[in-house]
């Protein structure tokens, strides 16, 4: 395939679902696709370490150097348009994005959210707080899915889910850590295949 469509991942933090994007890539899940940039708002993130080694182009939007979130926004979309970016992968971004920026990559950003949506999700629910909430609950199947993001938070088309078992002896920290196991580090990269895929079929009609 010539035109591959380019792929922006934006992260903040130690970049696990990153590195299940670029082990994907290499061992050719993601065929229709091509990691060209990964974008963190915190300049410390061990992400931009992992793109570092693997070769791919990094850049940083620190929010604390930005005016205001239209500031920050506006950073991002400069670096991700000069990069002529296809589609957008949100591997632990901790900020919520705004419905004009949303709005500028209609349908071109998806996100991996650490439950079966639409339980124990939105607004609060992001890390250990949402498989805290789903132990306290006492569900016995969480999982993770894939959505396209829109303006409500985890409130987007839902592209992919898997279901993970609850264990009697489960912590927030062993569940979480299953469920990127068996869930996120599956469901994210045949996702972002998905619209790779999409996105260069509709290029070559």
């Amino acid at each position: 395939m010539l035109n591959k469509a380019k792929i922006a991942v934006m992260v903040s933090g130690g970049g696990t679902n990153l590195q299940a994007l670029i082990d994907a890539q290499s061992s050719g899940i993601i065929k229709s696709g091509e990691i060209v940039l990964v974008l963190s708002n915190k300049p410390d993130a061990y992400a931009l370490t992992r793109a570092k080694n693997a070769g791919i182009d990094v850049a940083v939007v620190d929010k604390k150097e930005c005016t205001d979130r239209a500031d920050f926004e506006a950073r991002i979309v400069e670096i991700l348009d000069g990069h002529g970016i296809d589609i957008i992968v949100l591997a632990g971004f901790m900020c919520i994005l705004s419905a004009e920026f949303t709005g500028h990559y209609h349908d071109r950003i998806i996100n991996v959210h650490p439950s079966l949506i639409p339980s124990f999700c939105g607004e609060g629910y992001y890390g250990l707080r949402v498989h805290e909430a789903a132990l306290k609950y006492g569900v016995k199947v969480s999982g993770a899915t894939v959505h396209i993001v829109n303006e409500i938070p985890d409130g987007g088309r839902i592209l992919m889910q898997r279901a993970v078992e609850v264990l009697d002896n489960d912590t927030p920290e062993s569940l979480q850590r299953r469920i990127m196991e068996e869930a996120e580090w599956k469901i994210l990269p045949l996702s972002c295949e998905l619209m790779c895929k999409q996105i260069t079929d509709e290029k070559e009609k």
